[in-house]
């Protein structure tokens, strides 16, 4: 794989991890000298993938999430994995408003974020194994920064 700088992040599946990961991630984009509004993107869209792990996944227990960050050119890549339950039909998963979680509020846009905030959102999941989001983002105003 093609790439400048990498950082990975391992963080518990509980709530207060969600802004540790967003920030984290937000601040490895700024090798990239995104604009305002990118970094909003990005921070929006590992907000929702962790919060689907937090959720989905684990449900009410507590696992590792781990948060991969790479870049290569103008490309930010995003991988967040988890090892939880697996989602059964990701196609139907991916539905805007599709929610398995009804009663508690939940709205069923997590995915629909990811996508309208993102380049590019790949989602592999396997019953009792896990799911991997990957999701990319070209930065536009990034002018030669890189070493």
């Amino acid at each position: 794989m093609n790439r400048d700088n990498k950082m990975v992040l391992e963080v518990e599946s509980r709530s207060c991890n969600e802004g540790l990961a967003r920030i984290a991630v937000a601040a490895f984009s700024t090798q990239l000298n995104p604009t305002l509004e990118e970094v909003a993107d990005i921070k929006t869209a590992v907000s929702e993938a962790i919060t689907n792990c937090i959720v989905h996944a684990y449900q009410k227990e507590t696992d590792m999430i781990t948060i991969e960050c790479s870049r290569f050119q103008r490309e930010l890549t995003v991988v967040v994995q988890d090892k939880g339950k697996g989602i059964e039909d990701v196609e139907k998963a991916m539905q805007p408003l599709f929610t398995t979680k009804p009663e508690q509020d939940r709205s069923g846009m997590g995915f629909a974020f990811m996508e309208a905030f993102m380049d590019e959102v790949l989602v592999e999941s396997r019953l009792g194994e896990g799911t991997t989001v990957t999701m990319k983002k070209t930065i536009g105003r990034q002018k030669d920064v890189f070493e």
